[in-house]
């Protein structure tokens, strides 16, 4: 019997692809910052490309030949488009345009556009537009020649917003009534490719803007398919830890165990922001006997580009211990733009390996490099230019009877990182501008075996520590949550010499240190190292007290990743940015045992706490951190949080020795909890807004009031809405509110936190890790879900996952 269940066990492992169950939505792999961070969105990592967090594809390939047969461990090609009429991501160009409405026959070929406007492209509303276009419709043609008529399958390259019809020679090829935020290919019937002419063709497009955003941008691409003629490896474990995934692979006779380990050890802050991932590809064989294994290792010059049509520019280079290949944009348009659906196209990437006898690196176009790798046609030749490049690495040929190891190291210089106040600020790990990416390379390569080490030791104290506290589920969580919450922040230093951690709002509106993401994220940085937290509040303290900012609360953010110029967002949100920053401010002084950071600012928190007790106990309509479910009047877990905000700020008070001021607010938190017990009150729970008992929502704001004992609330709050919630749970987790099945992960596990026991806090957070290994929506972990279908709703990528860390923080502070 145990014989048949071990051959059922065998089968089903053959038959899912791998031998361990999926531990996350999607893989982190190199992590380090909102544009330097490399994910693989399948559980085999050699299933799919590896892709940017946005879903743009950087690929990661890895090879081994053993005894002449070659296995693909690591991504997979993915297909190549060639320009056929390139768009402007690939190449400018100018198009006729009009925004009065031409009539009939304007998409013809046989159309007078003589008085149409010829203007560059694309056609937008930002600053990324060659062309400014700012009213409901656009009429676009564009004229073009063909050296050669395309033969085989050409597509439709597209970039709008909203609606669209498209035209080629007359014909329709695509009509819409959408949008897209990026360029989408689309098939064009091979009877309109027939009619393409190598003089006098025309595109002709018509745009409708509808709402929000507008653009337009469009060319003819023809695929080009991968040649992917190695085998795929068969993979047998993947293991995520906080700061590493290893996946083991079976390579015929030899196995191959792949570990990505981005060191971000938030105890040492040179090497956190030290911009450089090691790559490590360890054979081995599994029959003791010994095989003929050479290993090769390749990076997409896309990690170092914002779309695959982008010149790229290469050379090689080395220091005294590492071989060294580096790419980057010809254009290099730094700190140029700014948005959310962006990569970094300004700063170089590198690829390094040890200096050793035999190792060849060199770089080709992306079609050729596994062909050369397979064929054994391996040389010293490199492109030194060209669109889509391949930087590779091939590791000698040996016989091995065990172990080996080959090493790579991924780094990015971005020479300059954030605008800061019309300022462009360097990276931390280069701050004083006398440091460099091949010092930083050389150092790590050093201390490898150190830093390993410590990632080890700090990724079991981790895992122990969240089991401890809230199970293995849980434990899973703050696995998921780790590397994806750092890599959305981006550390610098200011101009006056103060760190600054400043978070991108990833794929929910790309702002750049927005208060209301530091506030759920705050818990894991609260737990490392608050200096870090420090970095997350300080600039938006400078907005306001440098005038900047005149309003009697915080401003909602400081701009659009990565230019820190001053607040975007359409509409402050005083309650919630108010209690965020004196809640943050009094839980720095709790991690760091004293006010110091208070007393910096403590006009500024004055003025804060004043509007709190003026207008925070009975919110005005208004939206709160969770905006997306829009504005509320008389939220009561807004209330909450101004509440516990004034008590936070009585407790700085006291810790500051201004004991009538620590008196009055205190004595007033108090006093505004039991209007609140009266106001919310609901039977056997507290109502979503005062007005209306039969409303219900998550009071997240709680926690703070227990991890930082201000014993505002009686536990009996707690336990009436804990035992609530457990009535309204879904499959994969508990609803925000009434109003909606959708939830935000990071509330649930700060709801939990509430629960006085271990059986109603797993309760509560185990679904979200259900929903991290179950959901269909394979993207880097979302905070935004629906609960009954594990749909993800939005977001994905966020820093907001520093918040699943809330839980290990109470356990931290309860037993100091």
């Amino acid at each position: 019997m145990k014989k048949l269940l071990g051959i059922i066990s065998a089968i089903l492992i053959s038959q899912a692809g791998y031998g361990q169950e999926r531990q996350a939505p999607a893989y982190p792999l190199v992590t380090h910052d909102p544009y330097f961070s490399i994910w693989s969105f399948t559980d085999a990592v050699n299933a799919s490309p590896a892709k940017h967090w946005t879903g743009t594809d950087q690929s990661l390939l890895g090879l081994i030949k053993v005894d002449g047969k070659t296995y693909r461990f690591l991504g997979k090609e993915g297909i190549n488009y060639g320009d056929v009429l390139p768009a402007s991501d690939s190449e400018g160009y100018k198009a006729k345009v009009t925004e009065t409405d031409p009539g009939k026959g304007w998409e013809k070929t046989t159309y007078d556009d003589s008085d149409w406007t010829s203007a560059p492209a694309p056609f937008g509303d930002n600053d990324q537009a060659g062309t400014s276009w700012k009213s409901n419709d656009l009429w676009y043609r564009r004229s073009f020649d063909l050296a050669e008529v395309p033969s085989g399958e050409i597509l439709l390259k597209l970039h709008h917003d909203d609606n669209v019809k498209v035209y080629i020679n007359g014909d329709m090829v695509y009509e819409c009534e959408c949008w897209n935020n990026e360029s989408e290919y689309y098939e064009i019937p091979d009877r309109i490719r027939k009619k393409l002419k190598k003089k006098g063709n025309v595109m002709a497009v018509h745009v409708r803007n509808t709402a929000g955003g507008q653009w337009l941008d469009a060319g003819i691409a023809e695929k080009i398919e991968p040649k992917d003629k190695a085998v795929a490896a068969q993979q047998k474990a993947v293991n995520l830890s906080a700061t590493q995934t290893t996946y083991t692979l079976e390579c015929g006779p030899v196995d191959v165990d792949l570990t990505f380990t981005s060191p971000l050890l938030m105890d040492d802050l040179d090497l956190f922001a030290r911009p450089v991932s090691y790559i490590s590809v360890k054979t081995t064989p599994k029959d003791g006997k010994s095989h003929k294994v050479q290993v090769y290792f390749g990076a997409s010059s896309a990690l170092a580009s914002n779309v695959p049509g982008q010149l790229m520019t290469a050379e090689k280079s080395a220091t005294e211990s590492l071989s060294l290949l580096k790419a980057g944009t010809v254009e290099q348009p730094v700190l140029e733009k700014k948005g959310d659906n962006l990569r970094i196209d300004w700063g170089y990437m590198y690829v390094a390996a040890p200096e050793a006898a035999g190792t060849v690196q060199n770089v080709s176009s992306g079609t050729e490099a596994t062909e050369h790798f397979i064929s054994g046609k391996v040389t010293e030749n490199s492109v030194k230019e060209g669109k889509q490049l391949m930087l590779n690495t091939v590791f000698p040929e040996e016989e091995i009877t065990s172990e080996k190891e080959h090493l790579i190291l991924l780094g990015y210089d971005d020479i300059y990182s954030i605008q800061y106040f019309e300022q462009n600020l360097r990276p931390w790990w280069n701050r004083d501008g006398n440091n460099t990416i091949r010092g930083e390379l050389d150092k790590a390569y050093a201390e490898y075996e150190e830093v390993i080490g410590k990632c080890r030791d700090f990724d079991r104290d981790l895992h122990a520590k969240a089991v401890a506290a809230g199970g293995e589920k849980y434990a899973g969580i703050c696995e998921i949550g780790y590397r994806q919450s750092i890599a959305a922040h981006k550390l610098v230093e200011s101009p006056d010499g103060e760190l600054l951690f400043l978070s991108k709002e990833n794929f929910s509106n790309g702002c750049i240190n927005t208060v209301d993401v530091t506030y759920p994220s705050a818990p894991l940085y609260l737990m490392y190292n608050p200096k870090l937290m420090e970095g997350m509040l300080t600039g938006i303290f400078y907005y306001t007290e440098s005038g900047r900012y005149d309003e009697p609360f915080p401003a909602h953010d400081i701009g659009t990743y990565p230019k820190a110029n001053g607040v975007v967002y359409g509409e402050p949100m005083p309650v919630e940015e108010s209690g965020n920053m004196i809640i943050l401010t009094a839980a720095i002084a709790r991690a760091e045992g004293n006010a110091g950071y208070a007393k910096k600012h403590w006009k500024t928190l004055t003025t804060w706490a004043n509007y709190l007790a003026d207008k925070g106990f009975d919110p005005g309509n208004q939206l709160c951190t969770d905006d997306f479910a829009g504005h509320l009047a008389r939220n009561a877990n807004l209330s909450v949080k101004a509440i516990v905000a004034l008590g936070c700020y009585g407790y700085l008070a006291d810790q500051l020795g201004y004991k009538d001021v620590a008196e009055k607010y205190t004595t007033m938190a108090r006093g505004m909890t039991k209007k609140w017990m009266d106001l919310a009150d609901a039977g056997d729970h507290y109502a979503l807004t005062f007005d209306d008992s039969n409303t219900w929502s998550q009071k997240y704001n709680l926690v703070w009031d227990k991890v930082l004992d201000l014993d505002l609330f009686p536990r009996e709050v707690y336990r009436k809405e804990i035992a609530y919630y457990l009535k309204k749970q879904n499959k994969y987790g508990l609803p925000l509110d009434n109003r909606s099945d959708y939830t935000k992960s990071d509330w649930i596990l700060w709801t939990a936190t509430l629960a006085d026991s271990e059986a109603g806090f797993k309760a509560l957070a185990d679904p979200v890790y259900d929903f991290a290994t179950q959901t269909k929506d394979r993207v880097p972990m979302s905070d935004w879900h629906f609960t009954s279908s594990g749909d993800v709703r939005g977001f994905q990528a966020r820093s907001v996952v520093g918040g699943y860390f809330i839980k290990l923080l109470e356990e931290k502070w309860k037993n100091k």
